[in-house]
């Protein structure tokens, strides 16, 4: 089952790639000869106009073949060669960007109809007492109200997360409603491990599923979308700097954590799935010879040339590009299945 879904993510993540390529392709006048779904024989093809829809055996993958790209069509004025510099960028970025549209569009999905788990809140009830934390061992429990720290009044739980981390070392008195009897229970704050001087308790709040109108998840998706494209971005630095250990994950790892995700629920696969798409997206705006990003790198020298570059030297450079990243997927998977049993 898990393999299944995931098939069918990777397909849902590639056929919106390519479906950004074509339908920019014929927006700009291009002849789209074959719109394909994974590489390998044909195993469906559907003929309608110009174009043939097929399916292929590998599903890992797609393409888009246009116009002019094969020898003998260089001079076809539908070709994609022939267009200008403008509408073959627009064609090429088309690919990263319905990625990245197709990530808001899954969040949409997710803070809108399907919802989210989120801590209700105005609620200062105990969702959970962490294991070898100070809350448990000073005898909290799941479903316990907490009315005061030190004597001052919480109705929500960001106020009694400030209060708590104001008070790292302190002994501090609670307040506790624990099923209409009161109780006072003395805790001290532990050094938070994720914010050295600030209190921690290890406690969590009750959660619920909160589901957005639909402008406002769209904003929401918008929001979220636009801080992983950050997160990615400041990751991808810290790796080229060193700050960061470059550790990938190929399509082996990708499945095991999209069974995961299967396994946890739809929140958590949408999750997922949006989060991957926007990887896609920019991984292939990366500016690595056979990847989109190199391409509109090359579109833009012959812009500022003012003519193409030789395509012999591009094609090279692209098929290079392309044969190591096949080697970068096998060293990955490799890596992938010695440490299966761990992700």
């Amino acid at each position: 089952m898990s393999l299944l879904v995931s098939v069918a993510v990777f397909g849902l993540l590639i056929f919106f790639h390519e479906l950004g390529h074509f339908l920019a392709a014929r927006r700009a006048g291009v002849k789209v000869h074959e719109f394909a779904l994974g590489f390998g024989p044909r195993l469906l093809a559907f003929p309608r106009g110009d174009t043939t829809y097929a399916v292929r055996l590998f599903p890992m993958g797609g393409f888009v073949r246009m116009a002019g790209t094969e020898p003998g069509e260089e001079h076809d004025p539908q070709g994609f060669l022939r267009q200008s510099v403008a509408k073959r960028a627009m064609v090429i970025a088309s690919g990263p960007l319905m990625n990245l549209l197709l990530a808001i569009m899954v969040f949409a999905a997710l803070f809108g109809a399907v919802g989210i788990t989120a801590p209700e809140p105005d609620s200062t009830v105990i969702g959970q007492a962490l294991p070898g934390r100070p809350a448990q061992a000073a005898g909290l429990q799941a479903g316990d109200r907490i009315t005061a720290v030190d004597g001052i009044p919480v109705a929500d739980w960001p106020e009694l997360v400030r209060l708590i981390r104001e008070r790292p070392g302190q002994t501090v008195q609670l307040a506790i409603d624990r099923h209409g009897e009161r109780l006072s229970i003395v805790v001290v704050p532990q050094d938070s491990p994720d914010r050295p001087g600030q209190g921690f308790i290890g406690v969590a709040p009750v959660t619920g599923v909160r589901r957005l109108p639909f402008l406002q998840a769209v904003v929401a998706a918008v929001t979220y979308t636009g801080q992983l494209i950050l997160l990615v971005l400041q990751a991808i630095g810290g790796m080229l700097l060193g700050r960061v250990p470059v550790d990938l994950v190929g399509p082996v790892g990708t499945v095991a954590f999209i069974g995961q995700a299967t396994r946890a629920g739809l929140e958590h696969l949408l999750r997922l799935g949006g989060f991957l798409s926007v990887n896609i997206g920019l991984f292939n705006l990366l500016p690595i010879p056979a990847l989109d990003g190199s391409r509109l790198i090359f579109l833009g020298i012959e812009g500022l040339r003012g003519r193409p570059i030789d395509p012999a030297r591009e094609n090279l450079v692209h098929f290079v590009g392309f044969a190591l990243l096949i080697l970068l997927i096998i060293v990955v998977t490799y890596r992938d299945l010695l440490r299966l049993d761990t992700l």
